[in-house]
């Protein structure tokens, strides 16, 4: 348990940043996983789907919940699920 009042501070912010992270990725999760179940029965609407995804990874990406590469690989992967 922290102990000074600036390690109690640390603690709520941090608490504060991992929701916002958790918010975000929670997000982009959700959308890559539609898109996978779209592609099986209707590639069209898939496609359509594709620039949401984009979205949603680049800023998961921009706000560093995840990494540069980590976001190429995971459009990468859909662009190649969707075609």
């Amino acid at each position: 348990m922290p102990i000074t009042q600036s390690a109690k501070k640390a603690i709520r912010g941090s608490l504060r940043k991992k929701a916002f992270n958790d918010r975000r990725m929670r997000a982009m999760k959700e959308i890559i996983k539609k898109i996978e179940k779209i592609a099986k029965t209707d590639k069209a609407e898939a496609k359509k789907m594709l620039n949401t995804a984009y979205q949603a990874i680049d800023k998961t990406a921009q706000k560093g919940v995840i990494k540069k590469n980590n976001a190429a690989r995971k459009k990468s992967c859909l662009t190649r699920l969707v075609k």
